[in-house]
């Protein structure tokens, strides 16, 4: 039992030094990640940003962390804007990707489509 245990370990971690081979659809993978991934992460770091100066905006004006409700309501509307913004920029960050890999994902997507 150890044995066969052991082979499978052994196999593993070989598995993880060989060169992988990689593929049509891999390789579409790959442009299709390149075209999401700057977007999503733009989004996510903004997004939360912009909550997190909007919290801190109400902490200020309800004087949780202070007293100063007029620099609270600022840095509130401050991240309410950051918030409000996220998903326009987002959604030109996409579409700028989209537009600068298309030719590249059409291509390879007609070569795997027609083999």
């Amino acid at each position: 039992m150890a044995e066969k245990n052991d082979s499978f370990v052994a196999r593993k971690i070989r598995s993880e030094y060989e060169e992988k081979q990689t593929g049509k659809i891999e390789e579409l993978k790959a442009l299709d990640s390149k075209v999401k991934k700057p977007a999503t992460v733009f989004g996510y770091v903004f997004g939360t940003a912009g909550a997190l100066v909007m919290g801190s905006g109400m902490s200020l004006a309800m004087g949780v962390i202070g007293s100063m409700p007029i620099v609270g309501v600022l840095v509130g509307l401050a991240g309410i804007l950051m918030v409000s913004v996220t998903y326009p920029i987002y959604k030109k960050i996409l579409a700028s990707r989209r537009k600068k890999y298309s030719d590249a994902i059409i291509k390879l997507s007609e070569e795997i489509i027609n083999e």
